[in-house]
């Protein structure tokens, strides 16, 4: 039975996995396997892969339920080395909130661009730049032409920690 290819993402889910690049939340556990925390760090999400990049398993939600390549697995691409992400971008893109954004806005991502476009500017920082490496990313990405490996189901929300 022939591989499933993955769909492409949106251009905001390359926009994500360099912010979780500058937010350094990607772990590498051991040549197959890494970990992303997620932005409001309530979830860990587990991404697998072979050593070229081209089969990946991961368990965040755009995965499991849209089918295209969620910004976990793009990111390990880059922490990996497969993929050289330039240090301004991920830098700029560093300490985005897109959990609470992407809520806010309704997982309307061309409105979670655009207020991210703007704290961009605001920061001193080329948001022309940041997309164009963005779609620079999801260029790489559809070109690696991924399959996807063994399909988990997301992990839950950790919850909330009561201080008395």
């Amino acid at each position: 039975m022939p591989a499933t290819p993955w769909k492409i993402p949106p251009v905001i889910k390359a926009y994500e996995a360099l912010g979780a690049i500058g937010d350094g939340r990607v772990r590498i556990e051991d040549e197959r396997r890494a970990t992303v925390t997620s932005s409001d760090g309530s979830k860990t999400y587990e991404v697998e892969m072979s050593g070229d990049g081209r089969e990946i398993a991961s368990n965040d939600n755009a995965s499991y339920w849209q089918g295209y390549v969620g910004y976990p697995a793009i990111a390990v691409l880059i922490a990996r080395g497969l993929y050289r992400a330039p240090a301004n971008v991920t830098d700029a893109l560093a300490g985005v909130a897109w959990k609470a954004l992407n809520r806010k806005y309704k997982n309307d991502w061309a409105k979670t661009v655009a207020d991210v476009d703007k704290e961009l500017e605001q920061g001193g920082h080329d948001p022309d730049a940041v997309r164009s490496e963005a779609e620079a990313l999801l260029a790489f990405v559809r070109g690696l032409k991924p399959v996807r490996g063994k399909r988990r189901r997301p992990p839950s929300e950790k919850p909330a920690v009561k201080i008395r």
